[in-house]
Formats: C-alpha cells, structure tokens, sequence
C-alpha cells in the first residue's frame, strides 16, 4: 500500500503531504513557485558536536561554511524538501508505526537514505541514540528512529526499489 494511501486511510482528517506532492506540477510548471527551497536551521550550545554528527553521520559535505565572526554554521545540502503538517493523530499514527507508542517532539526529521544499514552504522558511531530499530512501515518503507546528539528525533527510511 502507498504511504499517502495509507495515511489517509488511517487518519482522513490528516495533512500530510509533501509541498512538491500537494501542488503536482503546477508548481514545477510555474515560473515564479512561491517558495523555491526549504531550509532548517539547528541551533545548538555543542556546535562540533553536532555539525560532526550531520556532516560525518550522514556522509555529507557542507555546501557552505559560513565564517565565525558572527558565530559558527555550516549548511548541508539535503537533497529534495517537503514539509509535513500533522495533526495530534497523525503524529500518534506515525509514532505507533514507527516506535510502538507517541515519542516525537513537535518537529521530527524523516530522511531517505539510499542504504538503510549503512546509515543506521554511521549514525549510531557518531553519536545518534537508537529509539527504535528497524520496522517495515506498510506503505513498503524500511525505516528506524534515532535521536541527534541534541535530542531531534530523526527517522531514516529506505523506500523499496529505490535508492
């Protein structure tokens, strides 16, 4: 079962989409889209910490490194950006999938990964804590949950067939 058919038979009341999903190609076709990317922005005290975590973790170089006169960043690039909206239910929906019961904050990275097991490794030796192991969503979706150094609760998930 797809995951936006399954969600939405699980939850009807639900918004769940991707930005790039909900306005189809009408926003691809536009020359002028309303927003043209996503950025994230993590603060933390453990600045090394955790750009080692993301950039080393996640096997990523930076695709800027901004100067620290005025502190400390560096960005990543993270490939395609949605944005999920979810309500309470959605959110225990998804927990329960994924972890077995409610665990994640307000905000939660869900991130695809062309290597589930590879990922898992890299993660868990840079500092990530494994909330949950492994489970097959049934949508097809193999995915897990850990924690960054900082506590953001970060899903990884490798989609069947793809890579």
């Amino acid at each position: 079962m797809k995951r936006r058919s399954f969600i939405r038979a699980v939850a009807s009341t639900t918004v769940a989409v991707g930005l790039g999903e909900a306005t189809g190609s009408a926003a691809s076709a536009t020359a002028n889209p309303p927003v043209m990317e996503l950025r994230v922005a993590l603060t933390t005290k453990e600045f090394d910490r955790l750009a080692d975590f993301y950039r080393v973790g996640l096997g990523m170089e930076p695709s800027q490194v901004w100067p620290a006169d005025q502190g400390r960043a560096l960005v990543l690039d993270m490939g395609r950006a949605t944005l999920e909206v979810f309500d309470e239910k959605q959110a225990q929906t998804v927990d329960q999938i994924e972890v077995g019961k409610r665990v994640s904050g307000q905000i939660r990275f869900a991130l695809r990964v062309p290597d589930l097991e590879a990922a898992m490794k890299r993660l868990t030796a840079h500092g990530a804590t494994v909330v949950h192991g492994p489970v097959e969503a049934p949508w097809g979706d193999k995915m897990a949950r850990f924690q960054d150094p900082d506590g953001m609760q970060i899903t990884v998930y490798q989609a069947p067939g793809k890579s």
